[in-house]
């Protein structure tokens, strides 16, 4: 018998899991489940899931997204949230973060849980503040728990906890007051504020061997937040922020130690240059473990497009070592996002992941790009629309073109190099009509 993934894979046993997540991978079993052991890998798969299909994500894995959504007090509609959901899963996200705030939560986890075959992760202090109904200070340490234990019950497979923000932390960021945004995290600067008012230690820090008895009991990956990451890039890589990356590496080692598996959460918001220096940081820190970024976003000037902004920082981060993309809408900092912009959000966190794949060297990842040019070269308008990222927007753009145009697209007309190099090679004569030729000059 086996408690978690990580126990059964040290004792050597190859669980249902691991064999879909081999064959999903394409790779040997064997050398998985030696990477989960060491906890370079991770399957987030609660024992209460039935409906999941299950996902690997870390070292020599293809880089998983994850897509945000829930209720709140401004947008309570349930039903609403729950199309968000089956888009992403439509979309093929393989995770899906319930972050609700207000109203039914419990109803829509529930839903959420029984419906998705994607996996769900949650942020526990968000709904312990919603459960209770009471001010943030008169919460006790034990109430946060047994949100906790109440989320692991329900089948939720990994949970944010910000466990890395003790006292010392917070003392840190209150030192180097240098940050223009000194806590973004939602979940870290609630649990900032209560332990500024109550004077206690972090629940989920001080009481992290209880944390541990709950993951381990229902098979529950730790994403350890990262409540001190960058909100803007001038605040990346400072003292606020290594330090509680050094606590979480800690932190990491001790859910090892009860065979919990773990993932580490990153910026955030971070220059370019710095990305990669960050991925590597964070890896020595945190022992391997697999790392979760949201973006990084790159600059902070572009509010509506936020989620390219992000898909920059999420290639460059995944090129170097991240192994799960949260995704970024271009509702991001602006308002709660809806059915659009969650699927713009997905497709760029995608493309991202995608092209760092490509970059890294996954089995199989340059094959579809491969494919994808072989049907170009030969107009195969209908494989491309298979192969595309999103067919839907691919069909909608060739359909917009004059219906008299057949083997080329309205940018090149006549002048198509794929068309004419086909003419030329097979020896078919053709010719080229100045007034077939529909293109600006200017543009070359």
């Amino acid at each position: 018998m086996y408690t978690t993934q990580m126990d059964a894979a040290r004792k050597g046993i190859v669980t249902r899991e691991m064999t879909i997540v081999a064959e999903k991978e394409g790779i040997d079993v064997q050398e998985l489940r030696e990477r989960i052991a060491k906890g370079s890998v991770v399957i987030p798969a609660n024992k209460n899931h039935k409906s999941l299909s299950p996902e690997g994500i870390g070292e020599g894995l293809k880089t998983k997204i994850n897509v945000n959504l829930g209720t709140s007090k401004d947008c309570p509609d349930m039903d609403i949230e729950l199309s968000k959901v089956k888009k992403a899963i439509d979309l093929k996200a393989e995770a899906i973060m319930d972050l609700s705030t207000f109203g039914k939560t419990e109803t829509f986890r529930q839903r959420l849980i029984q419906m998705s075959t994607a996996m769900i992760g949650t942020v526990p202090i968000y709904d312990t503040v919603g459960y209770y109904d009471k001010e943030l200070f008169r919460i006790k340490a034990e109430e946060f728990l047994q949100v906790l234990e109440k989320h692991a019950q329900d089948g939720v497979d990994f949970v944010t906890l910000h466990a890395g923000l003790n006292r010392h932390t917070a003392q840190v960021i209150k030192n180097h007051d240098e940050r223009i945004t000194p806590i973004v995290s939602r979940g870290g600067s609630l649990l900032f504020g209560w332990m500024e008012i109550t004077k206690q230690e972090n629940p989920f820090y001080e009481h992290f061997d209880k944390v541990l008895d709950i993951c381990e009991k229902y098979d529950v990956t730790i994403s350890l937040g990262d409540a001190c990451r960058p909100g803007c890039i001038h605040d990346a890589t400072d003292a606020g922020q290594i330090e509680e990356l050094i606590i979480i590496g800690e932190l990491t080692k001790k859910a090892w130690e009860r065979n919990v598996q773990v993932i580490i959460e990153g910026p955030g918001h971070m220059a370019i240059n710095e990305i990669k220096t960050n991925m590597i940081l964070q890896k020595k820190l945190c022992h391997g473990a697999p790392f979760y970024v949201l973006g990084p976003v790159v600059t902070d000037i572009a509010p509506g497009y936020d989620h390219i902004t992000s898909a920059i920082g999420g290639a460059i981060a995944a090129t170097y070592g991240a192994d799960f993309l949260c995704y970024v809408t271009p509702a991001e900092h602006l308002r709660l996002p809806d059915l659009d912009d969650v699927k713009e959000g997905i497709i760029a966190t995608k493309i991202a992941a995608h092209a760092a794949d490509i970059a890294k060297g996954i089995k199989d990842a340059r094959k579809w790009d491969d494919e994808m040019s072989t049907a170009r070269q030969a107009l195969n308008w209908n494989s491309m629309f298979e192969l595309s990222i999103d067919p839907e927007k691919a069909k909608a753009y060739r359909a917009s073109s004059p219906p008299e145009v057949e083997d080329s697209c309205t940018m090149c007309g006549k002048m198509c190099s794929m068309r004419n190099m086909n003419k030329i090679l097979s020896g078919e004569s053709f010719s080229l009509l100045k007034e077939e030729a529909h293109i600006d000059c200017s543009s070359n």
